[in-house]
């Protein structure tokens, strides 16, 4: 039989609850941590409003809740902090918010007069419902974990992905690894290193408007090479596509993609569908639309990764000491 929770030296609990926004993926944490899924109640009023509650005994244990903020991303995100409180109230001895993916992520910044930073308003939501701990992914950027006054393990899945180009044994000279900007050129380094000795390539990009792209130039040598764009995120696939096109342009031999976040709204999977793109390689922070597929996305599950981490922040173990620092962003 599989329990329900885990019990620690000094009778330490850990509970794991899921929210309604991505429940394959809490299905196989709970498989890797071998226990049960937490009995919890949510559903929809007629009116909108979101009701929560926890069907068994949480008192003293340390709960761990699983909800990435996606689409519907505000329903997602009033669960959640309802979902907290509730355990706050329900005597929770430790709340830790597991946020695969972390809504409002970009508007970490102000970048015209009269703007939120949103970023920062959802960081105080989640602490004034009472977490006292957020595990997430990839942030857009990373200062957003300076926004919290409570900890923050920010994990990355550019291993995982990383790990399915070298099953390709694709020749590390005839690889190269691109940014598709040069606000993710960190990022495109850590990919590439991880590829073992991989020329590094950026694209020049300005942006006339949101969720619009246009690409000025290729900075690097992509000549007869497999290009690989490394991204957080793809949300319209507006950037990715002009992207692939320009370095086939500039004489790529192929394009491939990864990224964490497959947010994929509007026009992306049409986008993805038509484009010159041979593959895009994602994660399971966010569930694909089953309405809408293209043969184009491979899904890697970061599964392992999110329990592994979960275990060791039960255990009050070191995180960056359990992945040697390689599943980390600083």
């Amino acid at each position: 039989m599989i329990p329900s929770s885990i019990m620690a030296q000094g009778a330490k609990r850990l509970m794991l609850f899921c929210g309604r926004s991505n429940p394959d993926l809490c299905h196989k944490i709970a498989e890797q941590l071998q226990i049960k899924l937490g009995d919890i109640e949510t559903k929809t009023f007629s009116n909108g409003e979101i009701y929560v509650r926890y069907r068994e005994n949480i008192r003293g244990s340390d709960i761990f809740l699983i909800q990435s903020t996606c689409q519907p991303v505000n329903d997602n995100l009033v669960e959640l902090l309802i979902m907290i409180q509730a355990a706050r109230l329900a005597s929770a001895r430790r709340i830790t918010v597991v946020m695969p993916w972390l809504g409002y992520c970009r508007q970490d910044k102000k970048s015209a007069g009269r703007e939120p930073i949103s970023a920062k308003l959802m960081a105080d939501l989640v602490q004034v419902a009472g977490a006292d701990r957020v595990l997430t992914m990839d942030l857009h950027q990373g200062q957003v974990q300076g926004f919290f006054d409570i900890p923050v393990d920010h994990m990355t899945a550019l291993s995982i992905l990383a790990g399915h180009y070298r099953m390709m044994q694709i020749p590390e000279e005839e690889l190269v690894v691109v940014s598709p900007d040069v606000g993710g050129s960190k990022r495109a380094k850590k990919f590439a290193d991880n590829l073992g000795n991989v020329d590094l390539a950026i694209l020049n990009k300005t942006r006339p408007q949101h969720n619009v792209a246009e690409i000025m130039e290729v900075i690097g040598d992509v000549n007869g090479k497999v290009a690989i764009m490394v991204d957080d995120m793809i949300d319209t696939a507006g950037t990715i596509t002009a992207g692939a096109q320009k370095l086939i342009d500039m004489g790529a031999r192929e394009v491939h993609v990864a990224a964490t976040h497959a947010v994929l709204s509007g026009p992306a999977y049409e986008r993805l569908e038509e484009s010159i793109i041979k593959e895009v390689v994602v994660t399971d922070t966010l569930p694909l639309n089953p309405d809408k597929k293209t043969s184009k996305i491979k899904v890697l599950s970061i599964a392992t990764t999110l329990a592994d981490t979960i275990q060791s922040v039960f255990r009050d173990e070191s995180v960056s000491r359990l992945f040697e620092g390689n599943d980390q962003l600083f």
